[in-house]
C-alpha cells in the first residue's frame, strides 16, 4: 500500500475546539476519516500533528523513504519557517499545502507562505474537504508517475 501523510502544525490539535467560527467544529480525527475515505484503492494515510517544528521536519525526512506524497497544514509555520521548506526541498513526490480558512481573507501576515514555494499545489478556505481534495490530488500523481514508469 501506497502511504500519503497528512502533516498538520501547531494548534490543529485543537480543532473544533478553537475558534469554531474559523475553523469548525470538526476534529483532526474527522480529518483523518475523510481522507482514508479519500484515498484511491492501494492508498492509505498517516495523519500526523505536532506544535513542534522540528518534530514536523523529522517527519518529512521520514517521508523520503515512506510516502508518495504529503497533504500538508503547517498552520503558522507557513508563514514562518524557513527550516520546514528546506526540508520539503529534500522531499521529491509531491506535497500539496492545505490552510482550512481562506488565508488571503484574513491578516496579512497570512498572505505569505514558505510552504508554497515547494508545494505543488495549494488548497485554502474549503475547509475540511481541501485535505480529502489534497489526498485524491496526491493519489491521482503517484498512480500516473507509476504508470509512467511502467512505460
Amino acid at each position: 500500500m501506497k502511504t500519503i501523510y497528512v502533516l498538520n502544525g501547531p494548534n490543529l490539535n485543537l480543532l473544533g475546539k478553537r475558534q469554531p467560527q474559523i475553523y469548525g467544529h470538526e476534529t483532526l480525527e474527522d480529518v483523518e476519516r475523510q481522507c482514508a475515505a479519500a484515498c484511491a484503492e492501494g492508498f492509505g494515510v498517516r495523519l500526523l500533528q505536532s506544535n513542534h517544528e522540528g518534530q514536523l521536519i523529522d517527519w518529512i525526512h521520514e517521508a523520503r523513504e515512506t510516502t508518495c506524497g504529503i497533504v500538508f497544514n503547517p498552520g503558522a509555520f507557513t508563514h514562518t519557517s524557513i527550516a520546514i521548506l528546506d526540508a520539503l526541498n529534500t522531499y521529491e513526490p509531491p506535497v500539496i499545502e492545505v490552510h482550512i480558512s481562506q488565508v488571503h481573507k484574513r491578516e496579512a501576515f497570512r498572505h505569505h507562505s514558505y510552504v508554497s514555494l515547494r508545494a505543488d499545489g495549494v488548497i485554502a478556505g474549503l475547509g475540511l474537504e481541501g485535505y480529502a481534495a489534497g489526498v485524491r490530488r496526491i493519489c491521482q500523481l503517484a498512480t500516473r508517475q507509476t504508470q509512467e514508469d511502467l512505460q
